[in-house]
């Protein structure tokens, strides 16, 4: 049987990044790849559910049934938006990932961009990235591990409020509210979505100094996004609110000159609007964040907690070994065990070619 191969590639991202709490987020480079095999000839008979082989980290977690998985799900979202009720008969679909789940480093965003890219190759849709965007913030609120992921970079990001009539949770498949196990799934889920608005989401791209690269170092444990958030406050002071805004100006431009000035770019990369709220949720980042700065870890010129945690995120220019063993180091102090990468900021995004 003659068929067409394709690979999406979708990197993981970092969120927040100090001050920029639901605005700002990097691409890095570890991604949820997809290979794709689409018959030029579709068998006879009832095929249309794709077969989903997946590899990688927390593969055992993952629900095959393209009715709770929820990149297929997303898919069928983006599908069922154009009048394409199912599935094209006997498409495999490939996935590996590299973005372990629960730790901060968007992997839940990516599963979303996957899951609309899937969307638009296999109804042969050919949307603009705004469209796609547009999807993808349908079905997760918060734009920017979404946006980063899509685009690339460094990016900020802003979200236009919807009205209930743009939107009904129980034909969209909510990153968030529902993750991988509705229990509606099954073929008469989401028969007739409401199509999502235009422009939903911008974005600017920010420059980035070619000198950066990102440590993560995660925990080897997950943190929900949603508990992560119910320790946040409703409200914020007029002085902490005027205390991140002026970081994220200095930190946006500070990021892209070269070469980086690690006292400005240290400094700008404080927050008080979620990690002083999210202390008790992981062990050791109190003193993380105060331990490390620039003059007794040279190369070192910021450090983070990446999206809701529990990965810390250090930016640097060299001394990277170091860097990550102290911070491995005062997690052992709290009987918490990590791994850790150096990370390149994947500048292109997301991406699909045929293979």
């Amino acid at each position: 049987m003659s068929s067409r191969r394709y690979k999406i590639n979708v990197p993981c991202t970092s969120a927040n990044i100090g001050p920029g709490f639901d605005v700002c987020g990097i691409a890095l480079s570890k991604s949820l790849s997809l290979v794709v095999t689409i018959p030029t000839s579709p068998p006879a008979g009832d095929a249309t559910l794709p077969k989903i082989i997946y590899t990688g980290l927390d593969s055992s977690n993952v629900p095959l049934s393209p009715y709770k998985n929820l990149l297929t799900r997303v898919a069928l979202y983006v599908l069922r938006s154009h009048g394409i009720k199912t599935f094209p008969s006997g498409v495999t679909i490939e996935a590996h990932n590299e973005i372990p789940f629960g730790r901060g480093l968007g992997s839940s965003g990516a599963a979303v961009i996957a899951g609309v890219l899937l969307g638009d190759l296999l109804g042969n849709l050919k949307l603009p990235k705004s469209r796609l965007l547009d999807f993808a913030l349908m079905v997760e609120r918060h734009p920017d591990n979404v946006t980063a992921a899509l685009i690339g970079g460094f990016v900020g990001s802003y979200l236009r409020e919807l009205s209930p009539e743009d939107m009904s949770a129980a034909s969209i498949p909510l990153a968030e509210v529902l993750p991988e196990y509705p229990p509606d799934a099954g073929p008469d889920w989401g028969v007739d979505p409401p199509l999502p608005p235009s422009g939903i989401g911008h974005y600017v791209r920010f420059g980035w100094a070619k000198e950066i690269k990102a440590i993560a170092v995660s925990p080897r444990f997950e943190l929900a996004t949603a508990k992560a958030r119910g320790v946040l406050p409703e409200s914020y002071s007029r002085k902490d609110m005027i205390f991140n805004l002026q970081r994220l100006a200095v930190l946006t431009t500070a990021l892209a000159r070269s070469p980086p000035d690690p006292d400005l770019i240290y400094d700008a990369m404080g927050d008080r609007m979620h990690q002083p709220y999210r202390m008790t949720l992981i062990p050791g980042l109190p003193k993380i964040l105060t331990t490390l700065t620039p003059s007794s870890y040279p190369g070192l010129l910021g450090i983070c907690l990446s999206g809701a945690g529990p990965t810390i995120l250090a930016l640097a220019t060299h001394n990277f070994d170091q860097i990550a063993a102290e911070i491995q180091r005062l997690f052992a102090e709290e009987n918490v065990e990590v791994d850790w990468s150096v990370l390149d900021v994947d500048e292109r995004g997301s991406t699909v070619e045929e293979i």
